[in-house]
């Protein structure tokens, strides 16, 4: 049964294929505090996501997230694998049985994920982590939505806050992961795990605007 619609199926696919693409980038800014495989590891579940994407239960939104969420915790290794995985699964959790999301429902299960992360990662924003840009992202939706700003631009705010406050991890210091380890150097480099959720944000920003303006429908 395929009942997910095609935008979520855009989102997730052009988040599979950017940290594909980016994996590299990714893993050398994680070489610079931490142990260079952030991007490699998290390539390697993302890559068997893109492969068996169509064999995944689409019945609902749920359903394809928790399902993301098992191949990522499965197939990441180090810390990335289970904190990822859980935060699609703890998104798929909210997103229970709908098969299509409104704002203020990505906002929730976005919002899910993130304590997922908060919770399986023992981190808080401050940390130096991907939380430090997936917050800010999530409060720039969530106003620009209730603003009244339609899809396409709400996305672009969350987009754009995301990378600078990735920007904005550069000179904080690491409490979470390897990069903990390395005290005061890890202030002369971004977080990669931050730079990942703007670089992603960015993709799936342009792909929706695209899909929108291609179509002819309302962003």
């Amino acid at each position: 049964m395929d009942a997910v619609g095609t935008d979520v199926d855009l989102v997730l696919l052009t988040a599979a294929r950017t940290i594909v693409d980016h994996a590299e980038e990714f893993a050398q800014l994680d070489a610079v505090a931490g142990d260079g495989d952030f991007g490699f590891s998290l390539r390697a579940g993302f890559e068997v996501v893109l492969a068996d994407y169509e064999s995944f239960d689409h019945s609902s939104v749920g359903a394809l997230l928790k399902k993301i969420g098992f191949t990522i915790a499965g197939k990441v290794g180090g810390v990335s694998g289970p904190i990822w995985g859980t935060a699609f699964m703890r998104a798929g959790a909210a997103a229970g049985d709908r098969t299509e999301l409104t704002g203020p429902e990505v906002v929730e299960a976005m919002r899910a994920a993130v304590e997922g992360v908060k919770h399986r990662g023992q981190a808080e924003v401050g940390d130096k982590t991907l939380l430090d840009a997936l917050v800010p992202a999530i409060d720039a939706l969530e106003a620009a939505l209730t603003a009244g700003d339609d899809g396409a631009t709400a996305l672009q705010h969350a987009a754009d806050a995301a990378v600078t406050a990735a920007e904005g991890t550069l000179g904080m210091l690491a409490k979470r992961g390897r990069a903990a380890y390395t005290g005061e150097r890890s202030r002369d480099s971004v977080d990669a795990g931050a730079t990942a959720i703007g670089v992603i944000l960015q993709a799936i920003s342009a792909a929706w605007r695209d899909s929108r303006h291609s179509e002819g429908v309302s962003p």
